[in-house]
């Protein structure tokens, strides 16, 4: 019998409606049982949708034997590297088998910085569903017993994780830097809830509020789990970022991604908004144009919150 699910109660309401909306729009026609009388053409035979349901397992009650799928918005990308793996031909991660990584197909091609670490990082797996997302998450080796320059990308299909691309050339990163000491126990669910919160596109709050000329389209391309001898640090790119030029289009954008830091730091990491997290090998949450990041040793923008 599968275990009662954790899961708060708004995320299991949200499922069962999923399933009682897709049951309703799937009604399957069952053949008669034995003494009944066959269906004439045209005759749809009652659904029982108790019994329907009562065969429906999902990966909310059961999480080994589901039979349901539910699609996220956009399908997603695994990316992995690590510095015991350059110049070998698989990650160091439990997986038996990987997909070659895919040359990069970004217009105009990537630097040649970009397409050197290209052939060390690997693509671990695509996936477009709740349960194909925790399939993989059950089976790789968690942030916390990673070796040290090891990186986890989780990305937008089609994006690759790197500046150059052009889904990522002009935007920036959210990112927190985390002594390992303090917090080894927390960054597997940090790394989680990040995860989370991409794939469930809640990442950027006010994609719903805004007012947009087409489709509203998330500023978010992928989020990223780094491991370093003496921290862990966690990142959110986003697709553009303010330029500090001014005027009322710059400004807005400022505002929202503003709120998707601000959003990071208290709805996904868990901290206080007021809340500082200063001392040693720590950063706030701070906003860096990836223009900006090769500005090593220069003045530098940052947003902070």
């Amino acid at each position: 019998m599968a275990s009662a699910s954790t899961l708060p109660n708004a995320a299991l309401q949200a499922s069962k409606a999923a399933l009682s909306s897709a049951l309703a729009e799937n009604q399957i026609k069952t053949p008669p049982a034995n003494g009944d009388v066959p269906l004439e053409d045209g005759e749809i035979q009652e659904v029982d949708m108790q019994a329907q349901a009562d065969n429906i397992r999902t990966v909310f009650n059961d999480p080994k034997n589901f039979n349901v799928k539910h699609p996220l918005f956009s399908p997603w990308t695994l990316w992995f590297d690590s510095a015991m793996t350059k110049g070998r031909n698989l990650p160091q991660t439990p997986m038996t088998a990987f997909p070659q990584t895919p040359q990069p197909q970004t217009p105009g091609g990537l630097g040649h910085a970009a397409q050197g670490w290209m052939e060390d990082i690997k693509r671990v797996i695509s996936f477009d569903s709740v349960e194909e997302f925790w399939g993989l998450y059950n089976n790789i080796v968690p942030p916390s017993q990673l070796p040290p320059k090891a990186n986890y990308y989780l990305f937008k299909e089609g994006i690759i994780p790197a500046w150059e691309d052009d889904a990522n050339k002009n935007g920036g990163k959210w990112s927190i830097q985390l002594p390992k000491d303090k917090n080894r126990g927390h960054i597997d669910k940090m790394w989680l809830y990040t995860m989370l919160a991409a794939i469930g596109e809640t990442c950027d709050p006010l994609l719903a509020e805004g007012e947009f000329d087409g489709p509203p389209q998330s500023l978010i391309t992928g989020v990223i789990v780094s491991t370093r001898p003496q921290f862990y640090r966690l990142s959110i790119w986003t697709r553009t970022a303010p330029t500090g030029t001014g005027g009322a289009e710059d400004d807005k954008l400022r505002e929202r991604i503003e709120a998707i830091g601000r959003n990071f730091k208290t709805s996904v990491l868990g901290y206080a908004d007021a809340q500082k997290l200063q001392g040693p090998l720590a950063t706030e949450v701070e906003f860096l144009l990836h223009k900006d990041s090769e500005k090593k040793g220069k003045q530098t923008r940052k947003i902070v919150v």
